[in-house]
């Protein structure tokens, strides 16, 4: 398989439902890539399987100021890799898996107004995965799926990340699964919320996944809980994972500002702004409505830092559900 499935790194509107601009960071986005093997392009058939490199994991961190690894530019080797790597080829393990690439392709790209899209395609990709037979996941499907009705907008998002894929696979191949992984870590950590390292290494699925996976905007929390347990995901992690529509034009504070807003809308319960237009959808209220969610509103309305930590942990096992990975 082709390495055009190897995207990103990480960091980061229905969420599941260039260089280094201006950036409300606070600390380095960082990428764990996996070890090379065979992998598909999820644009086309799988090719004659490349060469496999027994890699160890790498990490590379991005920042303005890492005494940990320098960053590479282009093909430029990493000082510290033989002796991360010692018995690997350091000119291919690392030109293969120069996270620094994938997210710079993606910084590149990406601004404030076009996280909160870029999010929502993390959760339409990896939102499909069903627990009970291991299906779907986060395997780069979306791609086949964009004309489907809850699917609705996202032609936009996936077309801002196939300008970064293009510019990436000139230089290293990168799957769409990894590269959604990070684009959304990244749009997450542009708007100001926690870094989030992100293991790379996913492959792409060649067709596209079932429908009917996704939960709809109109369940009322009983449906929400089922429909998320079903995907691995216990109600704390579904309260956690809706606060990602604190970005966007959903009505919950600043639409580009990553933070616990959404929470503390949910608790004034304000419904609709003042042109209008209703704050959200059903399925945010529905959470105001079950005790045990409430409990969870009201723990990350109070504490900011607890909600980005337990949203770094939720965000990283969604985009880990389903996927298959390259084996070294």
């Amino acid at each position: 398989m082709e390495l055009t499935n190897i995207p990103h790194l990480s960091s980061s509107s229905s969420f599941f439902f260039s260089s280094c601009r201006s950036r409300r960071r606070t600390g380095k986005a960082v990428i764990t890539a996996l070890a090379a093997g065979s992998r598909c392009s999820a644009d086309s058939a799988c090719p004659e399987p490349i060469e496999q490199h027994n890699v160890d994991s790498l990490s590379v961190a991005s920042g303005p100021a890492n005494t940990q690894c320098y960053r590479r530019r282009g093909f430029a080797a990493v000082a510290l890799l033989p002796f991360l790597l010692p018995h690997v080829d350091m000119a291919s393990a690392a030109d293969s898996y120069d996270g620094s690439i994938i997210q710079n392709g993606v910084r590149n790209v990406l601004t404030k107004v076009k996280a909160a899209g870029v999010l929502r395609l993390v959760f339409h990709d990896a939102g499909t995965f069903d627990i009970s037979d291991k299906s779907g996941g986060m395997n780069g499907s979306i791609i086949y799926e964009a004309d489907r009705p809850e699917n609705a907008g996202l032609s936009k998002s996936l077309k801002i990340l196939r300008k970064a894929k293009e510019g990436i696979d000139q230089v290293q191949q990168v799957s769409w699964a990894d590269l959604i992984a990070v684009a959304g870590a990244e749009a997450v950590a542009l708007c100001g919320g926690p870094e989030i390292s992100i293991r790379l290494g996913r492959l792409d699925s060649s067709t596209a996944d079932p429908t009917g996976k996704l939960p709809e905007e109109t369940l009322d929390v009983v449906a929400l809980k089922t429909s998320f347990g079903k995907k691995g995901f216990s109600t704390q992690e579904m309260v956690v994972l809706s606060g990602a529509h604190t970005i966007g034009g959903k009505g919950f504070g600043n639409p580009n500002a990553f933070d616990n807003a959404y929470f503390k809308v949910l608790l004034e319960k304000p419904r609709p702004t003042s042109s209008g237009m209703p704050i959200g959808l059903p399925t945010d209220w529905a959470l105001t409505e079950d005790d045990e969610c409430l409990r969870w509103i009201d723990i990350y309305a109070e504490d900011e830092d607890k909600f980005f930590a337990d949203f770094r942990d939720a965000y990283t096992k969604l985009v880990n559900s389903g996927a298959s990975w390259r084996t070294a």
